[in-house]
């Protein structure tokens, strides 16, 4: 039976949800032979994969690429791979135990409530700059900016620094790495800024040795319980999973809200009331990162379906997030939903360790374009950017 998913479609990229439906209804585990993955639609399924120790973000702190039936990345792709595979994302076992207890450190309730003046002082400032030029595309003069800017600081990147503006590029290119089947191209874009961006870093690292500031890289300096790698590859995911969701959360958020008027003008005459449940339905409604993967690593049986180990599954986030049978009328935008338990923040021992600052930084900013942008509308249909997995729009251009 052909699988109806296209991840290289516009068309699909611009509206998955009708071919989630259809998986949904036909099954639980779908091979599709494009990507050799076993697609998986459903909110039950999905929420208990993430916490299955039976998969994992990675095979290679049990198996050789051999042993596990898969072919070792090329060697030209290296400088990615070292800097990937060393992150908190992308380890298990006792690597990940340890590092995510050192970073966990930075998202404390009281940390992301100390950062709260200086995320809403940021946002003030980027919706105030979009006002005063009437307009513009919001996701590079409003979207983007904040939750980088936010990152850095508590990374500890100066403000005089030349490489600061290179972070969001870096960044890009790098998780043009998690799409579906990259191509070579994409591949020498991501070493090329693996480089680059571990190279800056390392040299910000020495600066801090010498000169230990109030930041996060100071601070883990100062434990001295990291490699220098870990350090440097822990350092770029916080960037890279610390704005790429919130972005396009952001953006796709107010696309979403744009294309609802109703659901809009209810959220203008109470945002003090609805704020806080409007940013987990934009989260749940348009999920911005649609997918997830793990490797079996042992035998599993989905739906009757047994999965070998060797294989990949790819959790589907935005399918699961739309599943009838844990959400009411789940195609339905409703900004008062209280019941909702969405797993965009993924869910399990990778559960995302940044959600309470991300949940900070978009409150912040949607209150601030409510109160100071009340007139906030479309200018231009946007195009959605050919990436599937991490699904944004080219840009979103507005007048206020």
């Amino acid at each position: 039976m052909d699988v109806p998913f296209e991840p290289w479609s516009p068309d699909f990229v611009a509206d998955p949800y009708p071919a989630y439906a259809e998986l949904r209804a036909t099954g639980r585990a779908h091979w599709y032979g494009p990507t050799r993955q076993w697609l998986i639609p459903h909110h039950e399924d999905v929420s208990a994969l993430l916490r299955d120790r039976r998969l994992g973000r990675t095979y290679t702190h049990r198996f050789t690429h051999e042993e596990f039936g898969r072919t070792a990345p090329p060697a030209a792709h290296e400088p990615f791979h070292t800097l990937n595979d060393h992150g908190l994302l992308d380890l298990e076992a006792a690597d990940h135990t340890r590092i995510r207890r050192l970073v966990s450190k930075a998202f404390t309730p009281r940390t992301v409530e100390n950062l709260a003046p200086t995320v809403r002082r940021l946002a003030a400032e980027l919706v105030g700059g979009l006002v005063e030029r009437g307009g513009g595309d919001f996701l590079a003069e409003v979207a983007e900016p904040l939750p980088v800017a936010v990152i850095a600081e508590m990374l500890g990147v100066p403000e005089t620094d030349e490489e600061r503006g290179m972070l969001r590029p870096w960044s890009a290119d790098i998780c043009g790495m998690f799409e579906l089947n990259p191509s070579e191209e994409t591949a020498r874009r991501a070493v090329r800024a693996s480089l680059d961006f571990s190279a800056y870093l390392r040299e910000l690292i020495a600066r801090r040795r010498k000169d230990p500031g109030e930041d996060l890289i100071s601070s883990l300096i100062a434990v001295e319980e990291l490699t220098e790698q870990e350090m440097v590859s822990t350092c770029v995911l916080l960037l890279n999973a610390g704005h790429e969701a919130t972005v396009n959360t952001t953006v796709n958020g107010w696309w979403t809200l744009l294309r609802h008027p109703e659901q809009l003008a209810a959220l203008r005459a109470d945002p003090d009331g609805m704020l806080s449940t409007a940013v987990e339905e934009l989260l749940r409604y348009d999920t911005p990162l649609q997918m997830f993967e793990r490797w079996v690593l042992d035998d599993i049986e989905v739906g009757g379906v047994v999965i070998p180990r060797g294989s990949e599954v790819a959790l589907l986030f935005g399918s699961a997030n739309r599943d009838p049978a844990r959400f009411s009328s789940p195609d339905v935008l409703d900004l008062s939903r209280t019941e909702n338990p969405h797993i965009t923040f993924g869910a399990g021992i990778h559960y995302c360790l940044g959600a309470p600052l991300a949940r900070l930084e978009l409150t912040s900013m949607f209150a601030e374009v409510l109160r100071a942008a009340p007139d906030l509308r479309l200018a231009a249909e946007p195009r959605w950017k050919p990436g599937y997995v991490i699904r944004g729009v080219h840009e979103l251009l507005v007048e206020v």
